[in-house]
This record gives C-alpha cells, sequence and structure tokens, in this order.
C-alpha cells in the first residue's frame, strides 16, 4: 500500500510517524517498554538518519561510517524502528517480537546482536561516554593515518540523550574531558522534554544545562524546537562547521502525538493501550494498521542506495590511498579486522616472560607491569594508556610515550580523577575499533568505575584495568585505599578475566593473556611492594601460567596444598620452607587468573588441587571464594574485615597473613586429617 505522493515536508512528517506507530505497536505488542521517547524524538531522528548520518546498512562495521549513540537506551524500539526502515538486517519480524526471548530487539539495545547497535546502552550516562570513547578513537586513527591528499578517516559520532543521562554523574566526567579534548566530531541531541520517570524534573533537575556544556568547552546550540524539521536541519549543519563538541538543546513533548499522555510521565515507561493507539493514530493522520508501512514511506527511509554510494566512495578513496601508502592501508585494514597479536609484539612478548625469567628480580608486579610495557608497547602501536590521575602510581606510561594533553593527540591518556568516565571512555575506544584500550587506577577505587566495568564483559570488549596497590600491602593510606573485597568481586562478574600475578614473570604473561583475549576484558590486581621470583631456577611454566593456576611446587610425599594467589604466593612459599623444617611435604600452587583456571578441563584442575589431600588457600582479601578449592574439611587464610593505617609488615603480621601463622594452620589441617584417617582404619 502506498500514500498519495505526499510532498516532501507531507512525507517527512509520514517517515516520522513511521518511527512513532512503530514503536507504539511494539511496545503494545510486548506490554512492555518506553513508548514515550521514541515519540518525542521521531522527528529529531527523521532529520539525522535520513539527511545527515553516514551508514551503509549492507555493511554494519565499516570503518569510515558515522557512529549513533542511542545514550537513552529504554527508547530502544526508535533505535530498531530507525534500523529496519533504513534497510538493516532487522525484519518486522523481529520488530513484532520485541522483549521476546531470544528476539533481535531486547529492551536495551545490545551492541553483537542487533545490527546497526553501536554500543549496549541503557545504564544512564555511559551511552554518551562511549561516544566520547568513539569520538576520541576517531580523532588519534584520523591524526595517525590520514595523508596530505589522502583522508580515509573522517566521520562523525551521534549521540541522543536525556535528563536522566545528565543526571547521572557520569556524564559530566566524560563530557568535560570531551570539551578539553576538542572533539569536534561528536555531536548530542539533548531530549529536553522534562519528564522523568517520577514526573515533572523540575522538582531534582534544576541545572542550567546549555551553560554547563558551554563550561565545558562545548558549542551549545540553544532552544531547537526537536519537532520543527528545519530548526533541525539548521541546528545539524552549524553542528558539523563547529570547532568544538556540540550539544543540540531540543524542546521536545514526550509521547508527542498522544492526545492523552503526550507531556506526562504516562507516557514514559509502559504501552498506551489500545484506544489511546487508535486515538494517537487518529491525531497522527495515520490510517495503516499495526506494523505495516506505506510502500513510498519504506522506499524515503530506506538508505540502501545512499549507503552504498557513500560506502563505494570510500573504497575508492582507499584503493588510492592504499597505492600511495601501502603499508598504512594494511596497518589500518589489520586493527580493524584482526584479534590476533602482531608476531612483533608476540616475539616482544616471548623475549620479555624469558628476560624476566632470567633476571629473578624482587620487584613489585605494579613496577614488572610497567617493564612489560616498556619492552612490547613500540611493537603494539594500537595501545593506548592511560590512567586516572595516578600515572606514576600506576605505572602505566612507558619509555617513549606520547601524552594526550588538552586537545593534542598521543598514546597515554591523562583521564583525571574520573575512574568511571575513564573505564566508559575505554568501552567506547573498544567500541570503535583501531585501538586497544587499558587504563589504571587503584584496585579499592575501580568501585568508581564498577558499572562501566560490567558493560565491557556484557559487550564482551578486550579492554583492560590496570589496578594497582591491590592489598593492606599499600599500608599506611589505610583502610579507604585497601581493597578488601575488591579481587572477589571482580571475580564474580561473568566473563571478566582477573589476574593477580605472583611476580614478573606472571605479570608479563598476564598482559600477554589479556592483549590475546579478544572475547572480554581483564582486570591485573598490582601489588605496590616488591614481591620475590616465585619459580625455581630453570623451571619452565610461561604455559602454564597462562592457563590460570599450576603447580609451583611439588616434594615428594606430599600431605598438603597450598593454594596463593598474587603477593601471597611468597608467603605460601615461605611457609612451605617451614612445614619441610617439620617434616611436612607442601605442594604449593599459584593461582595468578581464577577466572581463566575455572575454564580449564576438570581433570586439569583436579591434577593441580588434588581433592585426595587437605588443602589451605591463602590471599589477603575476602576468603568466601576459595572454599570451593579447599573444602569443609580446608582452611583459608583470608582478610574478612577492613584494613588498618600502618606499615605493611605490620599489617600483614596483625592480621596473620605470614608464612609462620600459615605453617601453623597448615600443621592443624595435616593433624586432622591424619586423625580422620586413624579414625576410620581397623
Amino acid at each position: 500500500m502506498t500514500t498519495s505522493a505526499p510532498d516532501p515536508a507531507a512525507l517527512r512528517t509520514l517517515c516520522a510517524n513511521a518511527l512513532r506507530v512503530l514503536a507504539i505497536d511494539a511496545v503494545q505488542a510486548a506490554n512492555s517498554g518506553h513508548p514515550g521517547m521514541p515519540m518525542g524524538m521521531a522527528d529529531i531522528a527523521e532529520a539525522l538518519w535520513r539527511h545527515h548520518l553516514k551508514h551503509d546498512p549492507a555493511d554494519p562495521q565499516w570503518i569510515d561510517r558515522d557512529r549513533f549513540v542511542l545514550s537513552n537506551g529504554h527508547g530502544s524500539m526508535l533505535l530498531y524502528a530507525l534500523l529496519h526502515l533504513s534497510g538493516y538486517a532487522l525484519p518486522m519480524g523481529e520488530l513484532k517480537r520485541f522483549r521476546q526471548l531470544h528476539s533481535l530487539t531486547p529492551g536495551h539495545p545490545e551492541h553483537g546482536l542487533t545490527p546497526g547497535v553501536e554500543t549496549t546502552t541503557g545504564p544512564l550516562g555511559q551511552g554518551i561516554s562511549n561516544a566520547v570513547g568513539m569520538a576520541l578513537a576517531e580523532k588519534l586513527l584520523a591524526a595517525e593515518f590520514n595523508k596530505p591528499g589522502h583522508t580515509v578517516i573522517d566521520h562523525r559520532t551521534w549521540v541522543f540523550l536525556g535528563d536522566g543521562c545528565l543526571m547521572e554523574g557520569i556524564s559530566h566526567e566524560a563530557c568535560s574531558l570531551a570539551g578539553t579534548w576538542r572533539l569536534n566530531k561528536l555531536v548530542a541531541f539533548y531530549d529536553d522534554n522534562g519528564i522523568s520517570i517520577d514526573g515533572d524534573v523540575k522538582g531534582w533537575f534544576g541545572d542550567d544545562t546549555p551553560a554547563r556544556f558551554e563550561a565545558y568547552g562545548w558549542t551549545v546550540i540553544r532552544n531547537v524546537d526537536g519537532h520543527d524539521r528545519l530548526a533541525l536541519d539548521a541546528a545539524i549543519e552549524a553542528a558539523k562547521s563547529a570547532g568544538q563538541p556540540v550539544l543540540i538543546c531540543c524542546r521536545t513533548q514526550i509521547g508527542h502525538g498522544s492526545p492523552n499522555r503526550a507531556g506526562t510521565a504516562k507516557a514514559h515507561g509502559e504501552a498506551l493501550g489500545a484506544e489511546e493507539i487508535k486515538l494517537t493514530r487518529e491525531r497522527l493522520g495515520w490510517r495503516w494498521p499495526a506494523f505495516e508501512i506505506p510502500q513510498d514511506v519504506r522506499e524515503a527511509w530506506s538508505a540502501r542506495e545512499r549507503g552504498a554510494q557513500v560506502r563505494g566512495d570510500w573504497q575508492r578513496r582507499f584503493g588510492a590511498y592504499a597505492e600511495a601508502h601501502p603499508d598504512r592501508a594494511h596497518e589500518l585494514l589489520r586493527r580493524h579486522t584482526s584479534t590476533a597479536l602482531p608476531a612483533a609484539a608476540e616475539q616482544a612478548f616471548a623475549k620479555a616472560i624469558g628476560d624476566a625469567e632470567a633476571k629473578r628480580a624482587t620487584v613489585a608486579t605494579r613496577k614488572a607491569s610497567q617493564e612489560l610495557l616498556n619492552a612490547v608497547a613500540p611493537a603494539l602501536p594500537e595501545l593506548l594508556g592511560g590512567s586516572a590521575d595516578l600515572t606514576g602510581s600506576n605505572l602505566t606510561d612507558w619509555k617513549g610515550h606520547k601524552p594526550l594533553l588538552g586537545e593534542g593527540t598521543g598514546n597515554h591518556v591523562h583521564y583525571g580523577v574520573r575512574e568511571f568516565g575513564m573505564a566508559a571512555i575505554m568501552n567506547g575506544v573498544a567500541l570503535h575499533g583501531g585501538l586497544r584500550p587499558y587504563g589504571g587506577t587503584f584496585l579499592t577505587f575501580s568501585d568508581y568505575s564498577r558499572n562501566a566495568l560490567r558493560m565491557s564483559a556484557l559487550m564482551k570488549l578486550p579492554v583492560v584495568h590496570v589496578f594497582t596497590h591491590d592489598s593492606i600491602g599499600l599500608g599506611e593510606d589505610g583502610p579507604t585505599h585497601q581493597p578488601v573485597e575488591h579481587v572477589s568481586s571482580l571475580r564474580l562478574v561473568p566473563g571478566l578475566d582477573v589476574w593477580r600475578p605472583a611476580d614478573a614473570t606472571e605479570t608479563a604473561v598476564a598482559w600477554r593473556e589479556s592483549l590475546r583475549r579478544a572475547d572480554g576484558p581483564s582486570v591485573l590486581a598490582l601489588s605496590r611492594q616488591g614481591l620475590p621470583h616465585a619459580a625455581e631456577a630453570g623451571q619452565e611454566r610461561s604455559e602454564a601460567i597462562a592457563r590460570g593456576g599450576y603447580v609451583l611446587r611439588q616434594p615428594e610425599g606430599e600431605q598438603l596444598v597450598l593454594i596463593a594467589t598474587g603477593s601471597e604466593v611468597q608467603v605460601a612459599l615461605a611457609a612451605a620452607a617451614l612445614l619441610a623444617g617439620e617434616g611436612i611435604a607442601a605442594r604449593v600452587v599459584s593461582v595468578p587468573c581464577l577466572d581463566v583456571f575455572e575454564r580449564q578441563d576438570e581433570s586439569y584442575r583436579a591434577e593441580v588441587i588434588p581433592r585426595r589431600l587437605p588443602r589451605l588457600a591463602v590471599e589477603a582479601g575476602s576468603s568466601g571464594l576459595w572454599w570451593k578449592y579447599v573444602g569443609e574439611n580446608g582452611d583459608v587464610v583470608g582478610l574478612d574485615r577492613f584494613g588498618e593505617s600502618a606499615p605493611a609488615g605490620d599489617l600483614f603480621r596483625l592480621f596473620g597473613i605470614t608464612a609462620e601463622m600459615v605453617a601453623v594452620r597448615a600443621t592443624r589441617l595435616v593433624g586432622a586429617a591424619r586423625a580422620q584417617r586413624e579414625a576410620v582404619t581397623p
């Protein structure tokens, strides 16, 4: 079915209304969802997607496409309607299955599930922060790869966001940096409808938002009627010529088109109902039934032809670039298409691991991490390091790095005191492609970045979090800075590999495995204090370390297993020596990454930690997760309270995390096991 050949203005209205009705129909079918934002932002979406967005539905991964981020992800049906109508591989049947099991239209957009979704959004404020990371990646890659006469990286990042995103504190962290970095390819549309779940926001959101963003160093386009297509066109054109990131402040009506719910919180997060949908269709002049789009509207929406044209133009330009700069072209494609480390990086890792084994140095694992970066970073140009104002403590920089300061470019980012913003920006960089981000802070401050870290795991992003000062070994800074529950809680995040290395070699392998990983994030929990080399001379263990847990010492006639991780491996080794003096032979198992160890087959895990022997685990942190490995008759030396302010040595003695105390408790385990055997022997 078609319309009666409407004029261009009327066609634009029809195209916007198509978004509205698809949203309300899908929410009604699911009896769940958020129709108000899609109805309110439909005109903005029509203006951007039909007239300005550079994309090709036939190739959602095209390198030089514009990125679109729906930061207010609860309005997901707006994005699904856009993708469907534009020509992405999202058929109408999936819109009809909105929010249903295994559909391509989940309640909030999910990256890696729905074609054309650039990032998973839902936790408000993180979408705009991801977008800052995308825009940063574009800027850095353009500076690195574009050559005179050859521009192959030149795209924008567009964002929809609402009051909720701006109320979340992370928006301040990320948007402040975007202004400082002058990310002029970043454009955000602020859906200023004045309504949140609880009603009119005047009672709890009184910010002067335009002034706030001007203070960040953004160009702000004020007072745009979000339902006036000409005003929107003008604002978008103005945004394209700005020398700063741009905030377009669009005054809209939530639920626009609904006679009885427009402008109210009732339009936000529930189906309109059959009667209100009927009235809304009448108000909009939409005469077609649910999920039916007239052919001329479909044709007007399709971006297939336009997308093929702009991508084809880019491919021709890239061909000329490849002729003029073949090495650069190959490198750009490698960065975006290959998940393997380049051969030079693998060689650098092999040498660094060998050197660490040969040196047998006593070194803090944070320092060992920096030494690894010194060795490997020159062979891995896609590395983008950083720290949340703790570079000199996290040691995330390396010899020859270039700091990113202000509006310049570089390969080491000074994020300032912005742990949450840093983590979400790194997610955006990883989502963009072409760079491998990592960033550092103290382990205890991972609490600030926790939800962005969770999102990196949910999206399976290859991001590396360098968390130093991993225990009470921090010492005098006291319990505010001493992590206790952090390693254990991070291990509970699905898909997150948490490495807590015991020495320089384990640190180097942890870095190698984290950067080899393409299907999820990793944490490196590193020590402040120096840790001795854990292996015996000549012991080959790099591949064993890569399995997450391995036998470090195995004496004859073993009677006990000591399990340890990180700095407590040295405690376990010293305890084993004390026990040997008492005639008790103790196996020592190092578990640098419990998550990787869990993925090994059962036979390997049973070989490393045999159930036939009594088992004692040692870690200067929460003890709960270790009981799985020691069993009900085992023991755990841990820390299930907050720390104190004192020198590290005093604290380890205070809390009983010493070789002497481990030996005492191990002796009790061996005695109890012997008594149990004797009790059942006839």
